[in-house]
């Protein structure tokens, strides 16, 4: 049943795949593990595609996974693990050096930005690069800067009401997560597609070593959640969420178009291949900068205002820069708005037309 819900949300955002082919010498072997391989668009590899409980535990088990599969699979190489950091940079990179420092191995060591290697002799195959697409704060689609790394794709917030889909998402491992997706982020339910068949089943082994199965409540959660949505053509949860999205972008855009004190990060126009039509931004979040010289410290500066966001130190970035999240009810995104407003009409000291 999940493989089927997972395959026609794919299939309904134009993303990756056009049917599932089973795969005979495989069998289920818990209620927490679906074995299924799914053929990508325009693409003979196959893709397996395994359900964990949450979105964390996929990038601890491909952590140690690929770094098994590398020791012990190419001579025992010493290798790095990296992350697409490019100001501004992925949501708390610590995660990822604190997750290659709990597995302790001497093979494998975490070296931050991936861009710094990019130039480098020793930037070859033994390198496990993660990229955040779209980025987490800025929105931006990403891809990975090492061409010969193994490249982890968390694509958490590749939705059609977050971002244009340009083409289909067809990395050999990609992460997807509920949480982004239906807003029920508490639910911790995720699942990863992946390509090479030794990587997967050491995903597998790891993840059923490491949880012992997914709660059953999870589980029916999620079921009911993808059923109800996928309801109709399975496209309305896509279009009614656009539009809001693209409405709240747009409200705060005007607002800051009128201060010399505060930008936003741009985001071009692009073709969305679910919308099959040029489409305009929608982000999850607002990456906002203090211009002022004086305001160093650009979450202070919105606190003081009742506004609260979380500091660029957080995204490897300026404590300048602050990220507001879009992804609120109705009533929080109108009294941020509100506060925002108020901040800029009063930003010369005095009551200025503003909005």
């Amino acid at each position: 049943m999940y493989s089927q819900i997972i395959l026609q949300y794919h299939k309904c955002f134009k993303t990756t795949f056009t049917k599932s082919i089973p795969l005979p010498e495989m069998q289920l072997q818990k209620e927490n593990t679906l074995f299924l391989v799914l053929a990508p668009l325009n693409s003979s590899q196959l893709q397996f595609l395994l359900f964990p409980s949450n979105h964390r535990h996929l990038q601890g088990s491909l952590h140690h996974r690929l770094i098994i599969r590398f020791v012990y699979l190419q001579s025992s190489l010493s290798g790095k693990i990296l992350a697409t950091i490019e100001e501004p940079g992925i949501h708390d990179p610590q995660v990822y050096k604190t997750q290659t420092d709990f597995f302790e191995t001497v093979h494998f060591e975490f070296q931050g930005d991936a861009s710094v290697m990019k130039n480098t002799s020793d930037s070859g195959g033994n390198v496990i690069e993660f990229v955040t697409s779209p980025n987490n704060p800025d929105g931006h689609l990403r891809k990975a800067i090492l061409p010969s790394a193994n490249a982890i794709y968390d694509r958490a917030y590749y939705w059609p009401h977050f971002t244009a889909i340009p083409a289909p998402a067809d990395e050999d491992i990609m992460i997807f997560t509920i949480s982004k997706l239906t807003g029920r982020a508490g639910s911790r339910f995720g699942w990863a597609l992946v390509k090479d068949k030794d990587v997967y089943l050491n995903m597998c082994e790891y993840l059923e070593l490491a949880e012992m199965g997914v709660s059953r409540d999870t589980q029916l959660r999620a079921l009911q959640l993808l059923k109800v949505v996928l309801e109709g053509d399975g496209s309305e949860i896509f279009h009614f969420a656009y539009e809001k999205m693209r409405d709240r972008w747009e409200k705060i855009s005007q607002t800051v178009s009128f201060s010399k004190r505060f930008t936003i990060q741009e985001i071009p126009p692009q073709y969305c291949n679910f919308f099959e039509k040029i489409r305009g931004p929608s982000p999850a979040y607002v990456w906002l900068k203090c211009e002022r010289e004086e305001d160093t410290n650009c979450n202070d500066v919105l606190g003081a205002a009742n506004i609260i966001g979380r500091s660029g130190r957080l995204f490897n970035s300026e404590d300048r820069y602050v990220r507001l999240s879009l992804l609120k009810s109705d009533d929080d995104f109108n009294l941020l708005l509100y506060r925002l407003k108020e901040l800029v009409t009063k930003e010369n000291g005095t009551e200025t037309m503003c909005c």
